[in-house]
């Protein structure tokens, strides 16, 4: 049985310790989309960790970890985070590279800086991956496949030579920059395929014998609804599907397969980059809840820059719910709202003077304001509490009265950073 764990937001929603504990139950765990951009944080025996490039399903040694053709591959930063878990007592992880895998050259990087800093103000919040010029190759078939760098020399150097016309070109012409040489890139990629040998391999077959034998399969997604580039916050997205459905192409498995989809919301809304966030707060109010959410403080995994803070909101998440497909809902960080008398929720949008309840194109997004309700707040430490009953009732209130706005049930409460603070209704 293949169950996708997915975000419903703009990211950071908590996917990273919905899937460790998923993990647990799995055979095998998939990144199946997105690159070293964002990143999922986990808390577990051996500590807290950071995780952009490997799946989730590292800390647990019954499970194979498989990296699908649908990521940007950043090799450097998987190398570095395999050392990173190990070297503080993971054991080696089983890890498999799909062979059809395209990577992230050292180009698309140079080039994601280049853009960012040539835009200035107007620029998109990268991350400075390299993730928006590595899908463009992508899909202007210039790309490099994991398995191309195990073809003879000449082929390698050939293709080089072939995509440095262009891309020095821009260099010199828009960017005013050093040009690339082919002999930097043909050493980058001799280093590389030795380095990747003990990895790559034909996940497709390996994931289709898998299903045959009825293997439990968890699919990882990186990011939330509303950073997909088709129904998202277009610009300001991601540049790969964000969404469930995609897992059956970022993955190489029959779309049929995925029976579950758990779709993780936050308790409140947080959000890094640019981009529409109706239900947004800001001063001391977004300083106070940054401070206290998440695992000690609302800052980016990946970049560490300080997250853009608001209250949930039920017209995004309902609309990030039904584009993921969502089967059940893990509600995470609902400890950090303990210190509020009060808990305003975003429960419509204002369009022009008009009252909402849909999420509408981008183009009447940033013409929207959020319509507050306020909830009764519980005042009072919630994490350690393990049955749902036990809950405070103004807690149980909250998560039904959210469960009732996005129409999807909540079948999992996150009550604090640790994997066992969790409860299951």
């Amino acid at each position: 049985m293949v169950k996708a764990i997915v975000g419903a937001n703009w990211g950071d929603e908590g996917k990273g310790k919905i899937t460790d504990v998923f993990a647990a139950q799995s055979d095998i765990v998939i990144r199946f989309q997105g690159g070293s951009n964002a990143g999922h944080t986990i808390i577990n025996n051996y500590g807290k960790f950071a995780l952009h490039q490997l799946p989730s399903g590292v800390f647990n040694q019954r499970v194979t970890n498989i990296i699908g053709n649908g990521v940007a591959l950043n090799i450097d930063n998987l190398l570095k985070e395999i050392k990173e878990v190990t070297d503080r007592g993971v054991p080696q992880p089983k890890i498999l590279v799909s062979d059809r895998v395209q990577v992230v050259m050292p180009y698309h990087i140079l080039f994601d800086q280049c853009e960012e800093e040539r835009l200035g103000k107007k620029s998109f919040g990268s991350t400075k991956s390299g993730i928006a010029p590595f899908y463009s190759d992508k899909f202007a078939k210039v790309g490099f496949e994991l398995c191309e760098f195990y073809g003879s020399d000449d082929e390698i150097k050939e293709k080089i030579e072939r995509v440095l016309v262009q891309k020095n070109a821009l260099l010199r012409d828009l960017y005013h920059k050093p040009e690339l040489t082919v002999e930097e890139i043909f050493e980058k990629i001799c280093e590389w395929r030795e380095q990747m040998r003990p990895y790559m391999a034909d996940t497709f077959t390996f994931l289709h014998q898998a299903l045959k034998e009825k293997k439990t399969i968890l699919l990882e997604g990186q990011l939330g609804a509303l950073k997909d580039p088709d129904f998202g916050i277009y610009p300001m997205v991601t540049s790969s599907s964000t969404l469930a459905g995609y897992g059956s192409v970022g993955a190489g498995i029959p779309p049929y397969e995925i029976k579950e989809i758990v779709t993780v919301v936050k308790a409140y809304s947080s959000a890094v980059g640019a981009g529409e966030f109706v239900s947004e707060i800001f001063g001391d109010e977004a300083d106070e809840l940054r401070r206290r959410g998440g695992d000690g403080g609302e800052y980016g995994a990946t970049t560490g820059r300080p997250r853009r803070m608001g209250w949930f909101d039920c017209v995004a998440t309902r609309y990030g719910c039904a584009a993921q497909g969502a089967t059940t809902v893990a509600l995470t960080v609902l400890d950090v709202l303990g210190y509020l008398d009060e808990i305003p929720v975003c429960v419509a949008y204002d369009l022009d003077g008009k009252r909402i309840d849909h999420f509408p194109n981008t183009n009447e997004l940033k013409r929207c304001k959020p319509i507050i309700e306020k909830l009764p707040g519980w005042k009072c430490d919630i994490r350690g509490i393990r049955r749902y009953e036990d809950l405070p009732v103004n807690v149980r209130r909250y998560v039904e009265f959210i469960e009732q706005a996005i129409g999807v049930p909540v079948g999992i409460v996150s009550n604090g950073p640790a994997r066992e603070d969790i409860i299951y209704r």
